[in-house]
This record gives structure tokens, C-alpha cells and sequence, in this order.
């Protein structure tokens, strides 16, 4: 990391979030907007929840830390095992990875369950991090997502059947008010010929997502085949997930996380909800929520990114930056570079009633969903191999100076790294291995470089492209424009421009909403 005189504002207000041993993990996310990009079948999608199973496989397949999940609706909880270390347990780091990943499987996997069709918009999701002290909340907390499974579906099994027999989605609400369990199963076979037990196991009991051993043939000695034990993830329908005799069956599940003891009797949904590992971001400050690509390194080198700087790929995260823009108003400036991106939001926000998890998790949902759906705009004859994640967390800063600060501690970072790859990667294409263009530059000053660029290689670094030494800033126009539905807004921009000087600031001061000086 480079250093410059603005690091003082990762050191003053970055707040550790570590998940202390013993408290196992769990990460619970829901889609809030699935209205909005596809009109799915009412009560139960099969289509939509085989989908959110396969994501949830991809999950487990992907960071073999967790275990055990469950799901229903568009809802999943991902379960971890005990002894975790995963991202050295820090809640903000894990909830983010999972969306990320879960989101990005999701866009990526949508034409295998809907074929022929499109998505209307991105998905998103939230997330949030419930450290359960003991296996018993952990228990308690699967039961309680169980029956709250159950009774979401047999109430909307009742409401949707209501509705189809011609009434309105209010009067079918009115007609199920206070209504029982027994009321509603009587009304679904009177009424509707319905017996709900006969439903797909799936939509009343959810799915379980659970990492198992099976034997496989690994290779053949002397023609007879030679087995071993490999881990495979598995899905399985149960009417009681949390009971002994489901868990306990599970032998891998079991040694990571521990057996179940006694069956659950009573359920306070209250005293889950108290393991949730959440704080709300201080009132008053503005909020930078700083998402990072994980091991971009590798996936820039397995897509044969362009170096120093691939302008596509930036390119690519720039309109992903936008995306995000537009989805929340209450994000007033963005800025990025290389596989990062910080976005800001205004100092009075109260979206998700400023609660992190929620807000970390949003964005980093959407800009992984997006850059999945965008992928084939900017690379049209490159195929993605495999999805990449991006991991994200929320820091608070008090005052607009010190937010400026931060902004230009990111800026002053692209420079130093961008002038540094520079060199190293003319270096290299000049036939220097890796390590002897390591060598070489290390110690030297920005002069250094300066002259090295020009002399050996012929290139004027100053005169390189904005965006490569500047970086992207995206924020909306103070001007406002009408969309091609006839709606008045303000137009999204993407500049790269000097945001360390204050005259960036001074001729923008719609951003922070501040006059200038």
C-alpha cells in the first residue's frame, strides 16, 4: 500500500468487526427487489427457487468453510463451522463475499432456469452476520426459519389461491386475517380441492444445501477400480432440519459444527434475533463503503487483462459504478480504480436505517450482479471463466474535509501503484523476468520513475491517460435531465479528474451539497 499523508483516515476510523471465537457464523441474505426484474409465478416459482438452490450450492462449492444451508423464498442462511477463520472472521468481509458470490451465480445462472429470458433489472441482495454463541442458537435459529417457511407459505398458497378465484390482493388479506394453521389448511381443501401436505416438499419444508463424503472411483489398478471419500455438496427436503435425527445423520456437518442434542420444543425468535452482529453507522457522517476485488489478480491474469492498465475492464467497472448510482440516491459521489471502488453517501442518509450490514451488502450485491450482466458489453469475444467476488466494508467519517482526505488518499494511491505497474510491466515486456523488475525498482523515488519511462521506453507518464493515473470519479450532474420515460434527473457522469485539489470541489459543490468557499 502506498503511503502518503491522508492514511491517517484508515487508521483513525476503520472499526474492527472480527466475530470472536467461540460464537459460530452464520450469514443470513434475501433478495429485496425481486418484484422488480421478473414477474414470477404466485405462490411458489420452481424454476426461481431451483435457482436460488443452485446459487446457494455454488456458495458452498466455492468456500468450503460453510457447511450447511438453508433456504426458502429468496431467502438463504449459510452456516459455518466452528473452528473458522475464513477472511480471520471479520463480519464485514464475510457477509460481503457470500452476497457477492451468491449474486454474481445468480445473474450468471438465470438463463439455465429461464431460458429465452431476460432479466429485468439486477438482482439484489442483503445480508447481515448472526454470531450464535453455541450450537443450541444455532439450532434454535434453523428451527425458527423452518416454521417461518411454513407459515409464509401456507398463508401465501391461501392468499394467491384467493386471489386467482377472483378477489383482490386486499380482500384475499382481509379474508385471512387472524386466520389459523388448521383454518388455512381447511380453506385450501374446501375452497380450492388443496391438500397442503400433497405440496412440493420444497416450498413447505425449504431445501438444505449440506456438504457430505461420497465415494468415488479415483483410479483404476489392474482393471478394478480404487475408491476414495471426496466432499460433495448435496440438496435434501426434511419437515424437521433442526431435529437430532436429521443433523445428527450428517457425519460432516456433525464434526464441524457439532451435534444436536435435544429436539427444539419452543421457539422465541426474539432470542435469536439477539445474536445479530450489527451496529448502526453513526448519525451525522458520511458513510464510504469501499468494495475490492478478491484474488483480481488471478482472474485478471486467467482473462488475459491487458497490463499495466486493461481500459475494457475499467471500463467495465466504471459502468458498474453507475449502476449502483442510479439504484441508490442516496450515494452522492463514487470514485475507483484498478479492481476498487468507494462510493459515499450522503451525511443523513437513513437508507436501511443506516444499518452496515445491510448497506455493505446492497451495493456489493449490485455491482457484482452488474458486472456479471455487463461482462459481454465490454469483452463481446472474451467468455468469463468463472465469476469473480468482491468483498466490502462501511467506514464512517465525521466531517467533509476528512472525507475529502480519504478521497484523495485513494487518488494519491492510484498514482504511486499506477506509476509503479507502469514501469514494472515495460520492465518485463523488455524481457526482464518478474523478479528482476522488482529488483530494479525497488527504492526508487517518483523522479526515478519519471525518467525511466522517458529514457528507456519513450513514454511521457504525464501524458498517459486520465483515467489509468487519475482514476474514475462518478457522481450526478448538477444539471437535470429527462429520461425516455418523461421523468426529470440528474445525469450520471464518469470524469478522471483531479479530486486532491479543491477546485474539483468548488466547481461541484451539488456533491457534498456545500458551498463553495
Amino acid at each position: 500500500m502506498a503511503n502518503s499523508k491522508y492514511e491517517y483516515v484508515k487508521v483513525d476510523y476503520e472499526v474492527n468487526d472480527e466475530v470472536m471465537f467461540p460464537n459460530f457464523i452464520v450469514v443470513n441474505l434475501h433478495c429485496c427487489n425481486s418484484t422488480t426484474f421478473y414477474e414470477f409465478e404466485q405462490p411458489n416459482d420452481e424454476r426461481a427457487v431451483n435457482l436460488m438452490n443452485a446459487c446457494a450450492t455454488a456458495v458452498l462449492k466455492e468456500y468450503p468453510d460453510i457447511v450447511f444451508a438453508y433456504g426458502f423464498g429468496d431467502e438463504y442462511s449459510f452456516v459455518f463451522s466452528k473452528e473458522t477463520r475464513f477472511y480471520q472472521r471479520r463480519a464485514s468481509k464475510i457477509l460481503s463475499l457470500v452476497v457477492s458470490c451468491f449474486s454474481s451465480n445468480y445473474v450468471r445462472s438465470w438463463k439455465d432456469y429461464f431460458p429465452g429470458l431476460d432479466l429485468a433489472g439486477v438482482p439484489v441482495f442483503k445480508s447481515r452476520v448472526l454470531c450464535c454463541a453455541n450450537v443450541e442458537v444455532v439450532q434454535t435459529y434453523l428451527a425458527w426459519r423452518q416454521r417461518e417457511c411454513h407459515a409464509g407459505n401456507q398463508y401465501n398458497t391461501c392468499l394467491w389461491n384467493l386471489v386467482k378465484g377472483g378477489k383482490t390482493e386486499v380482500e384475499a388479506r382481509e379474508v385471512l386475517k387472524g386466520s389459523g394453521k388448521q383454518d388455512k389448511n381447511e380453506m385450501l381443501f374446501q375452497q380450492f380441492g388443496i391438500n397442503y401436505k400433497s405440496i412440493n416438499r420444497m416450498f413447505r419444508q425449504g431445501s438444505c444445501v449440506v456438504k457430505t463424503e461420497i465415494e468415488a472411483i479415483v483410479k483404476h489398478r489392474d482393471g478394478v477400480p480404487v475408491k476414495r471419500l471426496r466432499k460433495d455438496v448435496i440438496v435434501e427436503h426434511h419437515e424437521s432440519i433442526a431435529s437430532r435425527s436429521f443433523w445428527n445423520k450428517h457425519s460432516c456437518v456433525v464434526k464441524e459444527i457439532g451435534e444436536f442434542r435435544e429436539d427444539i420444543n419452543k421457539i422465541k425468535p426474539e432470542f435469536v434475533k439477539s445474536f445479530e452482529f450489527e451496529n448502526k453507522l453513526m448519525p451525522s457522517t458520511w458513510i464510504v463503503v469501499r468494495i475490492d476485488g478478491c484474488h483480481f489478480h488471478k482472474f485478471s491474469e486467467m482473462h488475459e487483462f491487458e497490463k499495466p492498465n486493461d481500459e475494457q475492464a475499467l471500463n467495465l467497472m466504471n459502468s458498474c459504478a453507475v449502476a449502483v448510482l442510479r439504484e441508490f440516491s442516496d450515494i452522492v459521489f463514487a470514485y475507483g480504480v484498478s479492481d476498487e471502488y468507494s462510493f459515499v453517501l450522503k451525511k443523513d442518509s437513513q437508507l436501511y436505517q443506516r444499518r452496515g450490514s445491510h448497506i455493505v451488502s446492497a451495493i456489493v450485491s449490485l455491482f457484482s450482479a452488474a458486472y456479471i450482466l455487463e461482462w459481454m458489453l465490454f469483452f463481446p469475444n472474451k467468455e468469463l471463466k468463472y465469476i469473480p467476488s468482491f468483498d466490502g466494508r462501511a467506514v464512517c467519517y465525521p466531517s467533509s474535509k476528512i472525507l475529502q482526505d480519504y478521497l484523495a488518499w485513494r487518488q494519491v494511491d492510484c498514482h504511486i501503484n499506477n506509476q509503479y505497474n507502469t514501469c514494472f510491466w515495460e520492465l518485463v515486456k523488455s524481457g526482464r523476468s518478474k523478479r528482476e523488475a522488482q529488483k530494479y525498482l525497488k527504492g526508487t523515488q517518483t523522479n526515478e520513475k519519471y525518467e525511466l519511462l522517458a529514457q528507456k521506453f519513450n513514454i511521457e507518464y504525464n501524458k498517459l491517460p486520465n483515467m489509468f493515473r487519475r482514476g474514475s470519479s462518478v457522481f450526478r450532474e448538477e444539471k437535470d435531465t429527462v429520461n425516455t420515460i418523461g421523468e426529470t434527473q440528474k445525469r450520471v457522469v464518469i470524469k478522471h479528474c483531479n479530486i486532491i485539489d479543491s477546485c474539483f470541489w468548488e466547481a461541484n459543490p451539488n456533491i457534498l451539497n456545500e458551498e463553495p468557499l
